[in-house]
């Protein structure tokens, strides 16, 4: 049996107080960064792989069911908006398509020739590279879309939460991040699922790092979508170049991005009032 499956170290739940609950729930999670930081090396592998195809024109795909799934999908939704990357270069799927990601589609995640039906419908590419999510290491549809991407030379990666499985011998860079049994028995979207999401972070984030979306520590690239946004990169402009509030709102309305901005402003194209 996987260790995702194992029965909980905890029992009797109904009866706990709530307090006691959420202290072993917490103590619980604590154990996740552990988990997480023994996977550096692979983590590591998958992001050089994936920052090198994104680099050459390629994209990242996920491929997921379930909590997995929706994993993906979240992680390569906010791509754009905190990057500013276009909306396909890092995209998710999930077993049952969209209608799966707020409603559960049964037996969707047991079809193993789905996903690469699904990948092809987006016309992958020997450029690109595709990363199976699966908490368990044996989901038909991310094994067999794995397996696909191999026989077609598509680089393959994973994020998995046993040792030894079938999804992570399907990907040429695979990350199992063991983090025991399920406070409640094989609810993997509790420990696996935060497990997944820092690695998912991770991933995104060191890639698009890489690849020169970030500097310093800001967001340079991010699209000012809301009036959030568009103060945070007032603030981020009054910083770096020492403007006041009215001149770095009006430079950031005028250039439309804090990369922008900034690269006009260094370079004497922007003229302030």
């Amino acid at each position: 049996m996987s260790t995702t499956e194992s029965a909980s170290h905890y029992d009797g739940l109904e009866q706990m107080p709530i307090r006691e609950l959420l202290v072993n729930i917490n103590k619980e999670d604590k154990t996740v960064p552990l988990a997480v930081e023994k996977a550096f090396p692979r983590i590591e592998a998958l992001v050089k792989a994936t920052a090198e195809r994104l680099r050459n024109g390629g994209r990242l795909f996920y491929i997921g069911a379930g909590t997995s799934g929706r994993l993906g999908i979240v992680d390569a939704s906010e791509c754009p908006p905190t990057f500013g990357v276009p909306h396909g270069m890092v995209i998710g799927l999930i077993a049952g398509g969209d209608a799966a990601i707020r409603k559960a589609v049964e037996f969707a995640e047991d079809d193993p020739n789905q996903a690469w039906k699904d990948l092809q419908a987006h016309h992958i590419t020997e450029k690109d590279i595709v990363v199976g999510i699966a908490a368990s290491g044996r989901t038909p549809y991310v094994v067999g879309g794995l397996q696909t991407c191999r026989q077609h030379q598509i680089a393959t990666g994973c994020i998995v939460c046993n040792a030894d499985s079938a999804v992570a011998a399907a990907a040429d860079y695979p990350v199992e991040v063991l983090t025991g049994p399920e406070f409640v028995t094989g609810s993997t979207r509790m420990k696996a699922g935060t497990a997944q999401k820092l690695v998912l972070n991770m991933l995104t984030t060191a890639t698009m790092i890489q690849l020169g979306h970030v500097k310093g520590n800001k967001m340079v690239d991010m699209q000012l979508s809301n009036f959030k946004l568009v103060d945070r990169g007032t603030r981020m402009l009054m910083e770096e170049l020492q403007l006041t509030r009215p001149e770095a709102a009006a430079l950031l309305k005028k250039y439309g991005s804090v990369r922008a901005a900034i690269e006009a402003f260094r370079n004497g194209d922007a003229f302030l009032d």
